[in-house]
């Protein structure tokens, strides 16, 4: 029942076109044969290519037999020197750049289809004006837990974790609705804003200034293994759960009275993506600072290679954001070395125009 119907039909403001529409077959087909194992091979190429390129360029032949040392392989070790350059610094780095692209990526593409706004994004449910609230107050006012500091990365998850509970409170027992939860989100955003930027002009000193305008323009220069495996645990679990609503995403495309003939609660699922998105980007952005525009752009340039069934959508908006955030930031560590700009200002620049070009074809289509 599911295929007829979504055969049948055309999300709103998603102009179908022959051969291209979003729930074509050709484009499905493409997905799997194509794009999909050729972006995975891509993905890898990147992230061996990104490790070898930094201040001191290193040939893949050292960073192969240093990850090889590490993991217990037979291989000539590496001078503790370019060792730690590679396993310590900069593997950890783009394995985090490939993660936060990654869950970035669907959180995007995941609350485009609920709100069934295009240009939707995983900080619209105010995570990350929380995150940066809490960053602030940890670097600016030095908050303690108990008997010690508590981190950066600590600071910003409490951060966003309160904003989205904020969202959900605002929000009330209506919060499954796109439009209220949306609302909820902007009002919390502004709040914690305004919390930030009071805190910056009341108590910073200038070094505190410039750490803080630097994590929030999102940075990856604290990227540790296990920054590593708190964001791998956490995007893979949200992807697992993202992916098995496929169906329902794509029924959502049609409103909610469609998803409901389908047999889906929109209510209660909607509410749990929400969630999910939620704390997916709340821990990425605790780990790398705000990196706009990656859940904003990847989902539409992949949606206009492949279209938009979530099967085959949500998995290559994953590997395509990886590649983004993994090229964004070698290009911020190595443009202007040995100064590092923050990552998300090339995201902002590319993003910018993409968001543009969203807001054009969506008035042409209206």
């Amino acid at each position: 029942m599911t295929s007829s119907v979504t055969s049948s039909l055309a999300p709103t403001g998603s102009p179908v076109r022959a051969g291209r529409g979003p729930f074509t077959k050709a484009g499905a087909w493409r997905s799997g044969r194509y794009v999909l194992p050729l972006a995975v091979i891509l993905l890898l190429l990147s992230i061996a290519a990104a490790v070898t390129v930094g201040s001191a360029d290193l040939p893949v032949d050292s960073v192969l037999r240093a990850v090889g040392t590490h993991l217990g392989l037979p291989v000539r070790p590496l001078p503790p020197l370019p060792d730690s350059i590679v396993w310590d610094l900069r593997l950890p780095r783009v394995l985090l750049a490939a993660l936060v692209g990654a869950g970035l990526a669907v959180c995007g593409a995941v609350l485009q289809a609920l709100t069934r706004n295009p240009l939707a994004d995983p900080f619209l449910l105010g995570v990350s004006s929380g995150a940066s609230t809490g960053a602030v107050a940890v670097l600016v006012l030095g908050i303690q837990l108990g008997s010690g500091p508590i981190d950066l990365t600590t600071g910003a998850f409490a951060g966003s974790v309160a904003a989205f509970g904020a969202v959900l409170l605002l929000a009330g027992r209506r919060a499954g609705e796109p439009t209220r939860i949306v609302f909820a989100g902007v009002a919390v955003s502004q709040l914690f804003s305004a919390v930030t930027s009071l805190i910056v002009i009341s108590d910073a000193q200038t070094q505190d200034t410039r750490s803080v305008t630097f994590w929030l323009l999102g940075s990856l220069t604290a990227a540790s293994w296990p920054a590593v495996a708190l964001s791998a645990a956490v995007a893979g679990v949200g992807l697992v759960v993202c992916w098995a609503n496929a169906t329902a995403l794509d029924a959502f495309a049609f409103g909610a009275d469609t998803a409901r003939s389908l047999g889906f609660s929109p209510g209660r699922t909607r509410l749990l993506l929400f969630g999910v998105t939620a704390l997916v980007a709340a821990t990425l952005v605790a780990a790398s600072g705000a990196i706009g525009f990656v859940g904003l752009t990847v989902p539409h340039a992949v949606r206009f290679v492949i279209g938009s069934r979530h099967r085959a959508l949500l998995p290559t908006c994953a590997v395509v954001g990886a590649i983004f955030l993994i090229w964004a930031d070698t290009a911020a560590r190595t443009v202007f070395s040995p100064q590092e700009l923050p990552v998300g200002v090339l995201t902002a620049l590319l993003g910018v125009p993409m968001f543009a070009l969203v807001m054009r074809r969506r008035a042409g289509t209206s």
